[in-house]
């Protein structure tokens, strides 16, 4: 056929026209009577009831001092201190973001006011044992819950201050400062980060001296890279700080040491010699009171030197029992350990609260019609947004076990554990807390809009934790000081061909764990091979770190320029050490449940975390674990499981036992929460509160 001559053209273009214009008049009718409104419908009915019960979960992943911790919720949601607002009907508690910065610090103290009033803070330094350590991360854990300033503000007090007493003090330190501290009469902070040196302790400029003649250290910061730089609680509230230095005797430097030195005195003055500036407005933790100090040869008594590591006679003697420079520091850096147990444990939470957030909003917010004239489909229904939130739940239960395990650990340390504590503290914070920031980030996004308001809590989340990746240690510093601990234990093993003992590694006695040629989904999900799966990787890396660093250092390079020769190794093995580790801890609390339904939930979730971390850690593909069809079956498994744990996700959150009032209006009836009669002042409504 010939085309169409322009007469053709401008006929039928003016047909479809008119056909257009006459179905359009057509649609437009209905619009002129009323249509139905959106209606908010509770996740409830869009979740079939559980089968497994929410408080024994609940009571597995908290894990301990539940009474405490709902008692403490108790008295925030009840306090004005705490900000509570209504919403869409609902009490909501968090802090208030508007206020400037020094509005939220002065916030912030009187909070810790109010709490120390009630008695929080009881035995938190001057207490002993398991029990009284347990119930304080609980109670540190439900303060971060709320606001993680007012967390990082008592950790620095309670934790690293007080901490650096306890373990560097002797009876005379702990005498004079424990229980001040715990009243809060003497407020300390952490003096060791400088301008110049952050995760490289070892280099600090600050420099003391003894003076024989008063019997004084004299401190000094003898350049500006020596100022002490982040140091919490400095800039307005601290009278105390403990001062990490180098120790100078007699001309000879022994090294990194600590010390008590009073930077304020009781009316809130700067003690002379001492000069304190403040860090500034910051992106996360403004109620924190971030500030810098110089010490101008500053006079400390001689018993202000802490002491149970090395010590400095009256006429000048540097004692210490520990003789190795390398030991002595190590043993330095001990207070660290607890700061690290409290940021991953607070990492998991801030996770369990952006999830229970995103996923409530998820079974309530509808988006699109997949056919004609039937309701828009739920957010969770879409197996796209399965994919973003249910395998980040998954692993935050598995983090949650983790975190146990760790301050399990931590609290039942002793002399020959510590080195255990140091790399798996370094490791599961390192882990923990890079979940939390990719939970927060695809929780914000998954939330739309919503996400982005501040009342919403999780976009704000973002900024207030993102420090955890780089304080009290940088995540990828950390990841290679695990790394170079496992091949001091492989090496050591190796020279005195002995077992392996110890860090985990007991599975590299058994023969080499073999992955079969094809992964049904019933071998995907069983234990034994996501133990060997976890192992082989392990153990494999380990043998090629260590393979390579000899074989670098037999062509002439030293050791510390081979580790860093061999980094991305290094990395992959701090992963794999991290991954294993914590497969292992949700195995134990798994094996702790007797079968039924809660047991059946906790397969189903270790099956995703694994199976989600095969998927995405090219690692496994990389070398050889897995081959391309194994891995494609992976992921059909994982998109598999997501539908399973659909029907359960409103459960799986709710088990984390979070009161309603610490989610956000979003995580409820978020259209009532939003109405133009929100936007009006409520005439005598009034939220039954004390003070």
């Amino acid at each position: 056929m010939g085309s169409p001559s322009p007469a053709d053209q401008v006929s039928r273009r003016a047909q479809a026209l008119a056909g257009h214009l006459r179905g359009l008049h057509t649609s437009m009718e209905p619009s002129l009577s009323p249509s139905p409104c959106l209606q908010y419908s509770p996740p409830e009915l869009a979740s079939p009831p559980s089968d497994f019960n929410l408080s024994d979960m609940r009571k597995l992943m908290d894990g301990h001092n539940l009474q405490d911790r709902d008692w403490l919720f108790g008295l925030m949601i009840q306090s004005k201190l705490f900000n509570p607002r209504v919403a869409g009907g609902r009490v909501f508690v968090s802090p208030d973001y508007n206020q400037s910065m020094e509005q939220q610090r002065e916030m912030t103290m009187k909070r810790i006011h109010y709490l120390l009033d009630c008695g929080v803070f009881q035995e938190w330094l001057t207490g002993r044992g398991p029990e009284v350590e347990m119930r304080k991360f609980a109670l540190h854990e439900v303060i971060g819950m709320y606001d993680h300033s007012l967390a990082v503000k008592l950790g620095v007090h309670y934790f690293l201050w007080g901490g650096a007493i306890q373990f560097f003090g002797t009876k005379r330190h702990h005498d004079k400062w424990l229980r001040d501290s715990e009243n809060y009469v003497i407020k300390g902070c952490f003096a060791m980060t400088e301008l110049g040196h952050g995760s490289n302790v070892r280099g600090i400029e600050t420099v003391t001296t003894y003076d024989s003649k008063t019997g004084e250290f004299v401190i000094n910061s003898p350049c500006e890279s020596a100022q002490k730089y982040w140091i919490g609680g400095a800039a307005n509230h601290a009278t105390h700080t403990i001062v990490f230095s180098q120790l100078n005797i007699n001309g000879k430097s022994e090294g990194v040491h600590a010390f008590i030195a009073q930077i304020r005195d009781t009316d809130g003055n700067i003690c002379p010699n001492v000069r304190v500036a403040d860090c500034g407005h910051k992106i996360g933790l403004n109620g924190v009171d971030n500030g810098r100090i110089w010490f101008d040869n500053v006079r400390i008594p001689r018993e202000n030197l802490l002491n149970s590591v090395a010590d400095v006679s009256p006429d000048g003697q540097y004692l210490s029992a520990i003789k190795d420079p390398d030991q002595r520091f190590a043993a330095f850096l001990a207070p660290l350990t607890s700061g690290r147990v409290t940021i991953a444990t607070s990492a998991v939470y801030s996770s369990k609260m952006s999830l229970a957030i995103a996923i409530r909003y998820s079974l309530t917010r509808r988006a699109f019609s997949i056919t004609p004239n039937q309701p828009e489909v739920l957010l969770l229904d879409y197996p796209s947004h399965q994919r973003r939130l249910l395998p980040l739940l998954a692993k935050t239960y598995a983090m949650s076990f983790a975190a146990n395990y760790l301050k399990m650990i931590y609290v039942k340390r002793t002399p020959e554990s510590n080195k255990t504590i140091h790399v798996v503290s370094s490791a599961f914070k390192a882990i923990l807390t890079w979940h939390n920031m990719r939970t927060l980030q695809e929780c914000r996004e998954a939330c739309g809009g919503q996400g982005l308001k501040t009342e919403n809590r999780i976009g704000q989340m973002k900024g207030e934790y993102d420090v955890q990746s780089t304080f009290e240690g940088d995540n990828n510093v950390l990841m290679q000081q695990v790394s170079k601990a496992l091949l001091a234990e492989y090496i050591a093993v190796q020279k005195r061909n002995r077992p392996f003992k110890g860090l985990g590694l007991e599975h590299m006695n058994k023969s080499c764990p073999v992955v079969p040629s094809q992964l049904t989904s019933s071998t995907l999900r069983s234990s034994q091979f996501q133990t060997d799966i976890f192992c082989l990787r392990e153990r494999d890396l380990l043998i090629r770190f260590a393979a390579e660093m000899s074989q670098l250092q037999a062509q002439g390079l030293s050791r510390e320029y081979a580790l860093l020769q061999s980094y991305q190794l290094a990395e992959d093995l701090g992963r794999a050490f991290s991954d294993r580790a914590i497969l292992q801890t949700f195995l134990d609390a798994e094996a702790a449940v007797s079968s039924g339904p809660l047991k059946s939930m906790l397969s189903l979730l270790r099956s995703m975390h694994v199976l989600i971390i095969l998927e995405e850690d090219a690692s496994f593909l990389r070398y050889g674990y897995l081959s391309p069809d194994n891995a494609a079956g992976i992921r059909k498994e994982v998109t598999i499981l997501c539908s399973e744990l659909r029907p359960h996700a409103l459960a799986l959150v709710s088990s984390f036992g979070i009161p309603d009032a610490f989610l956000s209006p979003i995580a409820f009836n978020w259209i009532d929460a939003n109405s133009w009669s929100s936007v009006q002042p409520q005439q005598g409504a009034t939220v039954p509160l004390q003070i």
